[in-house]
This record gives structure tokens, sequence and C-alpha cells, in this order.
């Protein structure tokens, strides 16, 4: 019988973690260019990351996965194992990840900081407020918003049409009373009645901003250039009309310094940025993501989701934007997950079922394909749990074989960095290979509608996407203001299609367009599908009714 783990916090708190000056010096960062958060957690100067531009880049490693499923298919895990594991080969790597959200934390997924062992530490401060950038990102957000509103409420010299102001608040949890509310109610003093809501802070225009930006003039930049509103002729406002964009640019200063932190083997991270991979483009900040490859030989980073969302982002969004080019990619994948698509239910996964994993590498089959549309090549990654048989691993190689991609187990929950050799050997032969020829999948020029209509047909196996009427005319309005913009396709995370019941790796199916909005700070349009929400709300039984302080002041509960 093996033995179960401890749970993940009482892991993280067990762990013996160096001086963050320590880890520093580990990643060639001075002690100097550290703005120390404690003992354990500190930003980086960004004085000192401007002055590695003239450095090479190292290789660029992304993780993805399979669709997700309630079985579980571990990504974030598999990063930390991974760079852990290189890092024991001997191939200096850096880890860049996204800061977790506490909606998630509080309200079903938990935290985002790895488990087992393979996290990174600490892993409460990670979790919860680490050193504020979410904070700074809605306050800077909502100061926009109150802007808005004082400038309708004072004069509104710039003739806002109070009924298409489409500049909506944030915050960094799951509230679903928020998603529609009235503003000004009250009386005159109050300011303008009018229809408003809020989002998820991970699916702030400002959070992705924060983390397209390349410094804090392009930050300011890309700030001014939101749009927060139209005129009655439908002329778009811009947050620079208001006078917004400096000071939302003083109080996101010092978050946009990369955070650094370690794994459990006290090997260097860097954690920045949070963007949700459903209703956002997933992925961490590309300064982080770019002052990692100057310091080391090869990072490793991972986008939100399966690699219909996460992936697809990453290489069309942030790369793109950021002139990224992705050496490898590590496909996550599950006996559990892969099963559950091919139609076993999860009451029954421990049970060896061999047809049902059969059935369910159709998802996996559809993953490998489309990550080789962008010319990057792939490995898959079994992340192995206890009940998974010799058979079902054995058929799970013989099926990535016929894709023509290696597979590779890894036992990193259990065994950290050390499980996760074998893996880190084959990511590197995959890195060193030259094999990548990278690419977008579309070009630049394509009208907007038709980028919609190649991500869903391509990497969704679409047979047809639909719009209303109106939706399609703001398509065409949005093309005449940035038609060179990249999709940010929101929708469920669940499966390829729009349906999140529909599992496995379906074809022909229609991908309904719910509507479009216009990022031009982040200088790409989001695509809203389905039933997706920019504001999630709390399940039946949020994980914070057990969060807890004991009798030593120590948290409980968080996962």
């Amino acid at each position: 019988m093996v033995q179960p783990l401890p749970p993940d916090i009482e892991i993280a708190r067990a762990a013996t973690m160096l001086p963050i000056d320590a880890i520093a010096a580990r990643a060639g960062i001075p002690a100097d260019a550290l703005i120390p958060y404690g003992r354990s957690k500190a930003k980086i100067d960004r004085a000192f990351l401007e002055a590695l531009d003239g450095r090479p880049d190292g290789k660029l490693v992304l993780v993805t996965a399979v669709s997700p499923t309630p079985a579980g298919e571990g990504k974030t895990t598999v990063a930390v194992g991974l760079a852990d594991g290189m890092n024991r080969i001997g191939c200096n790597t850096l880890l860049a990840l996204r800061e977790p959200s506490l909606g998630p934390c509080f309200g079903m997924k938990g935290g985002a900081a790895g488990g087992g062992y393979a996290q990174v530490v600490p892993m409460e401060d990670i979790n919860l407020h680490f050193t504020g950038d979410f904070h700074a990102i809605s306050a800077a957000h909502n100061l926009l918003a109150a802007m808005v509103d004082n400038h309708l409420y004072w004069s509104n010299d710039l003739r806002i049409d109070p009924r298409r102001v489409s500049w909506r608040r944030t915050v960094d949890m799951n509230d679903r009373s928020l998603r529609d509310i009235c503003v000004g109610l009250g009386g005159a003093a109050n300011g303008l009645v009018r229809e408003a809501g809020y989002d998820i802070t991970p699916a702030s225009e400002v959070m992705a901003i924060f983390c397209l930006a390349r410094d804090l003039a392009d930050l300011e930049r890309r700030l001014g250039n939101i749009i927060i509103g139209y005129r009655r002729d439908l002329s778009p406002v811009y947050a620079r009309e208001v006078n917004a964009a400096g000071a939302m640019t003083v109080l996101l200063r010092d978050a946009m310094q990369p955070n650094l932190v370690q794994t459990l083997e006290n090997n260097p991270v860097l954690i920045h940025g949070g963007p949700f991979g459903n209703i956002a483009h997933g992925c961490n900040s590309l300064i982080a993501t770019r002052s990692a490859l100057k310091l080391a030989d090869y990072v490793v980073t991972e986008a939100g989701f399966g690699a219909d969302l996460g992936a697809e982002k990453f290489f069309d969004v942030a790369a793109r934007t950021g002139g990224l080019h992705p050496d490898a990619a590590v496909l996550v994948a599950t006996v559990r997950a892969l099963k559950m698509h091919g139609g076993q239910r999860k009451s029954e996964l421990g049970r060896e079922n061999l047809e049902a994993l059969r059935a369910g590498c159709a998802n996996l089959a559809r993953h490998v394909r489309n990550i080789g549309l962008f010319g990057v090549p792939v490995v898959i990654a079994i992340n192995r749990f206890d009940a998974d048989t010799d058979a079902e691993i054995a058929l799970l190689k013989e099926q990535a074989a016929r894709l023509g991609c290696e597979a590779v187990e890894s036992t990193h929950f259990r065994d950290g960095g050390a499980g996760a050799e074998a893996l880190a050997r084959a990511v590197q032969r995959l890195a060193d290979s030259g094999l990548s020829e990278f690419r977008t999948l579309y070009d630049d020029d394509m009208p907007l509608w038709d980028k919609v209509c190649c991500v869903a047909r391509t990497i969704y196996g679409a047979g047809k996407v639909v719009a209303d009427q109106k939706v399609l005319d703001r398509f065409r309005q949005y093309d005449a203001i940035a038609g060179r913009f990249p999709v940010c396709i929101a929708k469920t995370q669940y499966s390829f299609s729009t349906d999140p019941g529909l599992l496995g790796a379906p074809t022909d199916h229609a991908v309904s367009v719910r509507d479009v909005v216009l990022a031009n700070g982040a200088e790409f349009a989001v695509v809203l599908c389905g039933d997706i929400m920019t504001m999630p709300g709390l399940p039946r039984r949020p994980a914070a009714e057990g969060i807890r302080l004991n009798g030593s002041g120590e948290i409980e509960g968080l996962f």
C-alpha cells in the first residue's frame, strides 16, 4: 500500500528555505538588485533587469496540458518538478509562473503554487497577498473607473454617452452578485445612475496590459489606449482623455518588478502577473519571461488550462507580442483525465480501463496536432498517479509513439525533482534539437472575425462559428480601430467546444460567439463564447469554509 503524502501546506511548511539573497545568487542576481519582502521573497530591481538586454536568450520551454477534468492534470506541479529536475541534471534553469488569484483559492480550484514535493514556496504567501501585485492592479483599474464616473459627474466635456460606458470595475474574488450592478443611486450628489458591473481581477484589461507591457513607458502608453466607452456617434473615448494613465502607472510602478521565490529544492522562480487562461490570455508577464531568458540557459513557463486555450494564447498573443521563440513544449497528461475523456466516470477512475484510456487519447492527439501547427516540437509528460497501472502507462506510451512523440513518466509529486529527471533529459534534448520552427496560427492582417474562425476550425475542430448580426457588426467596427490585433477567445476550459460537457475531441460542433470586447490597451480582442463569465461565482461549498487559523496562528485548509 502506497503511503499517502501529507497535505501540500504541511509539506510547504516543513521546507527548508534559503534566504532570498542566496536564491538570487543562484540565478545570477546580485543582492543589491533585490527589493526584499521579508526573508523568503523579493522583487527584482528594474534597472538591473534592463541592463540584461544585451545578453543572449536561453531556451524557452512551454508547459501545457490536455483539456482539464475533475480528475486532475497537474500542469503547475509538472512545471515545478521539471525545473527542479533540469537543475538536478546540470541544466541552469529558471521557472516563470503566474501569480495565483484569491478567487479560485477561496472557491473551488484552490491555490496555484504546485503540489506534493513539486511546489514553490512560501506557499501561503504566494497564494494569498504575496507582494501586493494583484491589489495594485485592482487599484489602478478602479481608479480609472472612478475617474470616468467623476468626469460624467462634473462636466462630461468628452461627451461620453453614459449608456455606452464599457469600463467595468474589478475585484480579486469570485462574487456573482457583482456581475451586473447599478451605480450612482441615492440622488444627484452620488453621480449619474447607470448600469455597470465587476470582472474578477485576472480578467481585467489592466492585468493583461501589466503582463504584456515591455516597460513603464509601454505600460503608460497602453493604459492610455484603453477604451472606456463611446460617444453618441460611437467614436471611442480613451483613458488618456480622462487623464488617468499617469496615475495608474504610478500605482503599478513597483508591481511591475518581477517577484523572486524558490522551489522546495531551493531553485529560483520568477512569479509575476496572473491572467486566467479561460477568460484572458493565461500567461505570466513578458517582463518575467524575458528576464528569465537572459538569466538562465533554460526557462520553463506554463500557460493556463489545456493547450487549446493556454498554449494557443501563449503562441498567438504572448509570443507574438513579446517576440518570443519557444524551443519546446511539454504536454501534460494523466491516465485519469484521459479515461474521463474516454467516458469513464470519476468514481471509477481507480479501476484499470484500457478501452476508456484508448478512447480518451483522442483528446491527447488533438492537442499534439495543434501544438505542431505552431511548429513547436512536443514531449508528453505522464503525470503518474499512484492508482495508474503499468498496463495503462504502457498503452499511453504506445499511443504517444503513434503520434510521433515521446511520452515520459514523471513522479515529481511524490519524489520531487528526482522523479522528473527522465522528463528533464527528454526536454533538454528537444529544446537543444533545433527542431522548433515557431510560427503563429494566423497573419496579423486577417480581419478579427476570420481570426476567430481560424482558431475555432483549426484548433477546436468546429464546423461553424455563429454570432448575432450585432456582434458581427461590432467585429467590423473593431477592425476599423485595431484590425491587426490578435484574438483572445474566452470559452470553457473543459472542452474543445463551447459545451463543457462535450469531452474527448469533438468535431463539426458550432462555436457560439456571444460578444466581443476590444482590449485596446492590451492590444487584443476578447471574444466571449458560450456561457463563459468574466466574474466567476463560488461553489455550493467554497474552500473558504475550511480555511482558518489554528491555535498557533498557522493557516489550515489552504490547498
